[in-house]
């Protein structure tokens, strides 16, 4: 008598549930495994619709595709993997008691029932779609499938030129990245900041400068309260809480929230989060029901908090994780870190673990630095620059985070510190770390390596640093202290703070000069990246000085106003 084959029925077909299939397929190749998709494309790299969208990617089939240009469609996964797809058909309910599954062909109507021995949610997420008077309207899209992001393609090939962009988060500023040589864009974010969930402000201000020197329209701190239409049906304008925005285009990209209902009403229990409680094996409340992708929650690897992070590299590897175990395996899903990376223009951005206003909500002792650096070594062609915040809890010296942008490599940095949230690293153990030098890649002393030593410097009470915050905040308020530029003349004459409290004296003249400095006042040092400010607060500290620190970050992370070009007579 032939073994009964197990049944691994999959609800999603985007992310975590093909993953999930193919994982379970290599476990058991004995397997019955089905998938169930409502929408009409498989397997798809949601996170590429943007770049699809702004015409980089030049047909939608490539974000479908293996690595040697095979589509992954139903006939894909039927010949190559022996995996059902039921594309066109809705999951309408799970039977829990019975281990089945009613489903709908949105085609023919029909109704039936899929059986189980192990069900697979991977759900995903939906846009959120804010209860907003012309939301209808022809014109308007929150590019929540792949199918909506064909019509978008379409609508900016056909000459849309006033495009206004509903959210300044990852998918807001990639759509402003890609849209932006092609029409006039407009971001409205009701936050302070764009990218506010994942930068502290001081970095996200660098950003908004970025962007505004990109073309890019800010309209920040402010909500849209209704889309008007011209009449005819078609989007004419947003009107915010700061005036009326003309648009031909609108994207609303106001994030995400989990679809649940289909857990929720088979009496699964979600988390705190909203999204799908799941455990380190991806098992819901019922243990032969998993979860994967972006309608579970997650616990962060840091906090040990649930958090929400609906993220395509998360969902693929939820799926791995799950193909093993719906075929008897006992892997191990740890949880996350929250690490996201963009590219906006020319400005690659990402972070990972804690921010600095993340830790301290979480009651850490926190203590940062912010560290600018070439990416390799000046010297060598094609050098760029990159900002890298540290963030580290002073009782431990554990690294909680970090943040990184700017034109050059960004990535590689930003998986390192992957890997020593990881395993728990200190400080310490990150200044340790033997990274690869050679000048074409790194500088002697990586980016990283600096910053983590100036970050131990200040937790050692050696550096006595402050936040580009901190000092706007002095200079907001009118307190009476000295800003001393210490950096070259030719510097001081290219770029400058416009502030009246700014007192110039090369590093190299500091010693012989310094008696030009009052000793009864505070002194803030800033250079242009904060070693020379380092080294002010020592020379004067050993002429005694006693009120003495520099800024972080010098000028090149001061995200405030400069003054530029030769400085008048």
């Amino acid at each position: 008598m032939s073994k009964r084959r197990k049944k691994i029925l999959i609800i999603g077909g985007v992310a975590a549930g093909p993953k999930a299939a193919a994982r379970a397929r290599r476990c058991d190749p004995g397997a019955e495994i089905t998938i169930i998709e409502e929408g009409s494309f498989l397997s798809y790299a949601g996170c590429g619709m943007p770049f699809y969208v702004g015409g980089m990617v030049e047909k939608h089939e490539e974000l479908m595709a293996t690595t040697a240009g095979v589509v992954r469609d139903a006939g894909f996964f039927r010949n190559v993997k022996d995996i059902n797809v039921l594309t066109g058909t809705r999951a309408e309910a799970i039977d829990r008691k019975n281990k089945i599954v009613r489903v709908t062909n949105l085609a023919t109507h029909e109704t039936y029932d899929l059986p189980y021995d192990k069900l697979v949610l991977a759900t995903g997420s939906k846009p959120v779609r804010p209860p907003l008077p012309g939301m209808d309207l022809a014109g308007v899209y929150t590019l929540g499938s792949l199918e909506e992001a064909l019509v978008v393609r379409k609508a900016v090939e056909q000459g849309s030129r006033r495009v206004v962009i509903v959210g300044g988060g990852l998918i807001g500023l990639e759509l402003a990245d890609v849209l932006g040589a092609k029409a006039a864009v407009t971001i409205v974010e009701m936050m302070d900041h764009v990218l506010s969930t994942l930068l502290d402000p001081e970095l996200c201000i660098l950003v908004e400068r970025f962007l505004r020197g990109k073309g890019v329209q800010l309209v920040l701190g402010s909500r849209v309260e209704r889309i008007e239409g011209n009449g005819d049906g078609a989007v004419a304008r947003v009107i915010t809480t700061a005036g009326s925005l003309d648009a031909d285009l609108v994207v609303v990209a106001a994030g995400v929230k989990p679809r649940v209902e289909l857990a929720r009403e088979a009496g699964l229990e979600l988390g705190e989060t909203g999204a799908i409680k799941v455990n380190e094996y991806l098992q819901t409340s019922d243990p032969d029901i998993y979860a994967g992708g972006d309608c579970v929650e997650n616990i962060h690897l840091i906090s040990g908090r649930p958090v929400y992070t609906p993220m395509g590299s998360v969902a693929n590897r939820h799926g791995r994780v799950i193909g093993n175990n719906a075929t008897g395996g006992r892997d191990i899903f740890p949880g996350v870190l929250g690490t996201a990376i963009l590219k906006v223009f020319e400005m690659n951005i990402g972070r990972t673990g804690l921010s600095e206003n993340e830790a301290r909500r979480l009651g850490y002792n926190v203590q940062s630095f912010i560290c600018p650096a070439p990416d390799r070594a000046h010297f060598y062609p094609g050098s760029k620059p990159i900002i890298v915040k540290l963030v580290a809890d002073a009782s431990t010296r554990k690294l909680l985070g970090a943040q990184i942008l700017g034109p050059g490599d960004v990535d590689k940095r930003l998986d390192v510190v992957v890997a020593a949230l990881s395993m728990g690293a200190t400080v310490d153990q990150l200044a340790s770390f033997d990274l690869a030098y050679a000048p074409p890649f790194s500088t002697a002393l990586d980016p990283l390596t600096h910053a983590a030593n100036c970050l131990r410097n200040k937790l050692d009470g050696r550096a006595k640093s402050i936040n580009p915050l901190e000092v706007k905040r002095r200079l907001k308020a009118g307190e009476d202290f000295v800003l001393l530029d210490v950096r070259t003349p030719a510097e001081f004459n290219e770029i400058r703070l416009p502030y009246p409290n700014v007192v110039f004296i090369p590093l190299g003249k500091l010693r012989e000069r310094a008696k030009e400095l009052p000793q009864d006042r505070e002194i803030v040092v800033f250079c242009k990246v904060s070693l020379r400010g380092w080294e002010a607060q020592t020379i004067l500290e050993s002429l005694g000085f006693t009120n003495v620190s520099f800024f972080e970050g010098g000028i090149a992370a001061w995200p405030f106003e400069l003054d530029t070009g030769p400085r008048p007579s």
